[in-house]
């Protein structure tokens, strides 16, 4: 069972979101042309990032879509690598909000993150195309809100990486039926 961890890498950074505590509960949460993914319960965007940062990532999908508390939900990314080695010491230091107020901040350690999900992408991590995919137990009570996620990732020597901002949203829809009624 891995955590609610979500990236290695490229995994290994939402992976690395995912590891810090809410509220009592397990932890929550690349680069690509803007504006990036969105669907009714959460979306990413890498504009926080530079189209020169080394790792860029292509996709990140999840199923189920929108992601629902108490499910395993399984995360796929997809990023390519260019132009140097990711190797120990890399990190990244991760922000949750819940709207304007600062929930966490914390860093992680990306390559102790991969090794301890068993990641199928393990530092030192060359040049290449890569597809990681995780699968996420997500804890029953998630509150009701909606979580801003921010990612930073870095080489051991602190130049970036990438950079991706989440948006996940619990807060539940009401939905009416053709009667009238509230579903």
């Amino acid at each position: 069972m891995a955590r609610f961890s979500i990236l290695v890498l490229l995994a290994m950074s939402l992976f690395s979101v995912s590891h810090f505590t809410l509220f009592s509960e397990q932890d929550t949460l690349t680069v690509q042309e803007p504006p990036a993914h969105a669907t009714e319960g959460w979306s990413w965007s890498t504009d926080c990032g530079s189209l020169s940062d080394p790792i860029q990532i292509r996709s990140i999908s999840v199923f189920p879509d929108p992601p629902e508390p108490g499910q395993n939900l399984t995360v796929t990314v997809s990023a390519a690598l260019a132009g140097m080695t990711v190797k120990e010491g890399a990190y990244a230091d991760v922000t949750v909000k819940l709207g304007l107020v600062k929930i966490v901040k914390k860093q992680y350690d990306l390559c102790e993150e991969a090794r301890n999900a068993d990641a199928n992408v393990t530092c030192p991590v060359g040049p290449g195309d890569y597809t990681v995919i995780q699968i996420v137990e997500l804890p029953k009570k998630i509150p009701q809100a909606k979580f801003a996620m921010k990612v930073d990732a870095y080489t051991y020597d602190d130049d970036a990486l990438f950079c991706v901002d989440l948006m996940v949203d619990y807060v539940k829809k009401f939905h009416f039926t053709s009667a009238g009624q509230l579903a």
